[in-house]
């Protein structure tokens, strides 16, 4: 499949639009020295935050509540998790495509589907469901260099679709209303660009694909990212120390979370009341000094927030 081509994007809303977000101090929650902490994803029936760290093939999981941290071994990369809605576990993707884990059955994953075996470069990235409960992923270039990622969706029929093509690494999806109706956005994250497409949520298509903020140096690049219940979107910057929140349609910056760690991946929100952001990190790629002046890279964070998240959607609706 080719890339989605670009259309032009429709002049944006005036700034003054959107209001602020206010949100508190930073606080580390675990610091188990994640070398690519990612995926990171409340459970609203458990009451607990999951996330993995890719490159050292680990699925974590930490209980607010008894301060129990519980971590899973794999054999190859796991990337993301969607909470599956009519049986226990996950629906995930590892190296190579989605696949089902049970924590719980004491039991190796199951691969469901492998959508790009000649792409042997390639691993699969960040992912969530959609609200309809298929589960969206991106692979990408294992080196992070060659345009060989695409947009997958996958459904609980089985059915595998790929609606773009052309990425060096991907992260996202998240979705919001906008004026111009329900949108997805996605992030070219070696390009520093964050994409909006048209997004169809019954049919699950995506078109009109247009530019929505092309990231300047110092905000690094757009890593993971979440939407919170006023459809505003939430970014982690990995390079950039932080996560910033932003206006749908205008892409107008509202919030910016410092974190004492230059490379942030991924956030979403949890807690009883869903106001609590959850922010994970990476360690792969610093150098001993840069180690020594982050010594909380890897870890994950909380932030308190006067956003309301939404619940993680579930896989099979």
């Amino acid at each position: 499949m080719r890339p989605l081509p670009e259309t032009p994007l429709s002049p944006p809303l005036p700034p003054a639009a959107a209001a602020a977000v206010e949100t508190g101090a930073v606080r580390c929650v675990l610091a188990p020295g994640n070398a690519l902490g990612e995926g990171v994803l409340w459970s609203v029936r458990e009451q607990v935050v999951y996330w993995v760290d890719i490159l050292q093939r680990e699925l974590h999981r930490w209980d607010p509540a008894t301060q129990a941290h519980q971590r899973w071994a794999f054999a190859e990369e796991i990337s993301a998790l969607g909470e599956r809605a009519h049986a226990p576990g996950f629906i995930v993707t590892l190296r190579r495509g989605f696949a089902l884990f049970d924590p719980a059955a004491d039991a190796a994953p199951r691969y469901l589907y492998q959508p790009e075996p000649e792409r042997t470069g390639n691993r699969f990235n960040d992912g969530k469901c959609d609200a309809q409960g298929r589960f969206w992923g991106g692979s990408m270039d294992f080196a992070c260099q060659e345009p060989t990622g695409a947009l997958y969706s996958y459904t609980p029929a089985g059915a595998c679709t790929r609606h773009d093509d052309g990425f060096a690494v991907t992260n996202g999806p998240a979705w919001a209303p906008t004026a111009q109706g329900p949108a997805m956005f996605f992030n070219d994250t070696a390009q520093g660009a964050t994409y909006r497409y048209r997004w169809d949520p019954v049919a699950g298509t995506v078109r009109d694909k247009t530019l929505w903020k092309r990231w300047p140096a110092a905000d690094g690049v757009p890593d993971g990212m979440t939407t919170d219940a006023d459809g505003r979107l939430w970014i982690a910057h990995w390079g950039g120390g932080c996560v910033t929140c932003h206006d749908a349609d205008t892409a107008h910056e509202l919030a910016r979370i410092p974190l004492p760690a230059s490379q942030v991946t991924n956030c979403a929100f949890g807690g009883a009341d869903l106001r609590t952001l959850y922010i994970t990190s990476a360690r792969t790629g610093l150098s001993p000094g840069q180690l020594a002046a982050e010594p909380l890279a890897g870890a994950l964070f909380a932030v308190d927030t006067a956003a309301r998240g939404l619940p993680a959607p579930l896989f099979g609706g």
